[in-house]
């Protein structure tokens, strides 16, 4: 059995999902655009956590997505 490290989904992939949820909900998710990436144990990606505004200076969008499957985990809004 082979081990493959990479995800399910890409970075520019979470990056639309939280998009397109920004949009759902009427959130503003403008650039510049911070992704990180959570790895477990195991050096597997588990999660991206996609978020707007990394200073702080405005409205602040912030999603974690699960790098298996693309579901959306956590998400929240700070409006300006």
């Amino acid at each position: 059995m082979q081990f493959n490290p990479k995800p399910m989904i890409t970075q520019d992939e979470a990056v639309a999902v939280a998009r397109a949820r920004a949009v759902e909900k009427g959130w503003a998710l403008l650039d510049p655009i911070n992704v990180s990436k959570r790895v477990g144990w195991s050096g597997k990606i588990k999660s991206y956590c996609v978020e707007s505004d990394p200073a702080l200076r405005g409205s602040k969008s912030r999603f974690t997505i699960d790098a298996t499957t693309g579901v959306i985990l956590e998400e929240g809004y700070v409006p300006r």
